[in-house]
């Protein structure tokens, strides 16, 4: 990763990630990060950094407890989603994996159909 903003480095990761395309549904403020058509990241473009992430509510709960840093998804359902404010507080591999955690996440939702167009190894086996 370069040594850039911690915003940068999260959407670098963001879109190397296979298949992921970038867009800006809701204006040059906020990169959105899709696989399949589907979100798995939102990124602040302008203002306080920060990054909105996909995550098992279980986990959402319990991310929230323990870290002052990260909050209910920002504009999102907020079981599913949760905002890391990236700062000194923000640890930037805890932050890679939750990146990488919601983008499987959403693979996961994709039909398989869909799965297997974008290049992903479907289990024809799996139901």
């Amino acid at each position: 990763m370069t040594t850039g903003s911690d915003v940068d480095q999260v959407c670098e990761l963001a879109q190397r990630m296979p298949a992921a395309t970038r867009e800006y549904p809701f204006g040059p403020e906020a990169a959105v990060f899709k696989v399949g058509g589907k979100m798995f990241a939102l990124v602040s473009q302008d203002g306080p950094e920060y990054v909105t992430l996909k995550v098992d509510p279980d986990d959402g709960l319990a991310l929230r407890a323990e870290y002052s840093h990260i909050r209910e998804g920002h504009y999102m359902n907020k079981h599913h989603w949760v905002t890391i404010d990236l700062g000194p507080d923000a640890e930037m591999t805890q932050v890679i994996e939750l990146v990488e955690d919601s983008y499987a996440l959403v693979v996961a939702t994709l039909t398989k159909k869909l799965r297997a167009e974008l290049g992903f190894v479907v289990d024809e086996t799996a139901s």
